[in-house]
C-alpha cells in the first residue's frame, strides 16, 4: 500500500471510550504517526431519508438526529461518514451540535445509557455522486467504497447507522473476528 492508503478496522468505533480521551479515529492515525482529524460539515435533526429508515426500523421521514463529518487523514479528506441516531435518544444531546464530543459519540451513548451490542456492517462498491467526488477530491471513475454500520442495544433496538464512503482505491477494510 502507499502512503496515502488506509487500512481501517471497526472496534475503535465501536467500543466507549474512558472519560476525557480524544476520539478513537485521532487515536488510530496517532498510532502510525499520521494526523487524524474531522470536520463536522452538519449536525441537527432531519427527516429520515429513504435509504436509512429501515436500518433504524422508522418510517421514512420521521425525525432522526444525523451528524454529517468529512474525515481527514494529514489533512486530506479520507471519508464521508453521515451517522444517524433515533430522534427520542439523540434530540437536546451533544449529538445534535455541531461540536466535536470528547471522547467520541460512542462514548456519549453510553453515558446516556445506550450501549452497543451487536453490529452489521455492509460493505457495497459503486460510483460516487458528483458531491461525493468533490468532497472526496476523486478523479472521474474512480470508485469508492461504501460501508453501512448499524449498531443495536440489549434489546436488539437500532440505536445508530453509519454510512461511510471512502475511496476504494486508498482503502483497505480489516475484520478480525474471534469465535468462542
Amino acid at each position: 500500500m502507499s502512503g496515502n492508503e488506509w487500512t481501517s478496522t471497526s472496534m475503535p468505533y465501536l467500543t466507549p471510550r474512558a472519560a476525557g480521551t480524544t476520539d478513537a479515529w485521532a487515536n488510530e492515525a496517532r498510532a502510525v504517526g499520521r494526523t487524524g482529524s474531522q470536520r463536522i460539515v452538519h449536525a441537527g435533526k432531519v427527516p429520515a431519508p429513504a435509504d436509512v429508515a429501515p436500518l433504524l426500523r422508522l418510517p421514512e421521514g420521521d425525525p432522526v438526529v444525523v451528524r454529517r463529518r468529512i474525515i481527514e487523514l494529514d489533512d486530506e479528506p479520507n471519508e464521508l461518514t453521515d451517522t444517524y441516531y433515533p430522534a427520542d435518544i439523540a434530540s437536546g444531546t451533544p449529538l445534535a451540535a455541531k461540536e466535536k464530543i470528547r471522547g467520541g459519540a460512542v462514548t456519549l451513548l453510553a453515558t446516556l445509557g445506550h450501549v452497543g451490542v451487536r453490529v452489521v456492517e455492509n460493505v457495497t462498491a459503486r460510483m460516487p455522486r458528483v458531491e461525493e467526488r468533490e468532497q472526496l477530491r476523486l478523479g472521474s471513475g474512480e470508485p469508492v467504497l461504501q460501508l453501512t454500520r448499524i449498531t443495536y442495544d440489549t434489546a436488539d433496538r437500532p440505536i445508530q447507522a453509519d454510512v461511510l464512503v471512502m475511496p476504494a482505491t486508498r482503502q483497505q477494510l480489516r475484520y478480525e473476528i474471534r469465535i468462542g
